[in-house]
């Protein structure tokens, strides 16, 4: 919030990006995320398909996350050439 306040204080532009945002989604197209992405979009393909089931897609969710941040977190990511 204090960045938000800053920023707003020394009349730049509001259309900044956040940083993390734009690693985040160049790490998305990892290798390894684009796999466990795949995974987690037919898990949810499959649920959505079905009329009632107590499956959920918690567990591809959560590697999915856990992809994507672990490349976000890497000392020489492969982002780092891009930004």
């Amino acid at each position: 919030m204090v960045f938000e306040e800053k920023m707003i204080a020394s009349g730049e532009p509001d259309n900044v990006s956040d940083p993390l945002e734009t690693v985040r989604q160049t790490c998305e197209a990892a290798e390894h995320c684009v796999h466990t992405r795949e995974r987690l979009e037919q898990c949810e393909t499959r649920v959505n398909s079905r009329s009632s089931t107590e499956e959920d897609c918690t567990e591809e969710l959560f590697d999915f996350l856990h992809a994507r941040d672990h490349c976000v977190s890497l000392p020489f990511p492969p982002w780092r050439k891009e930004i």
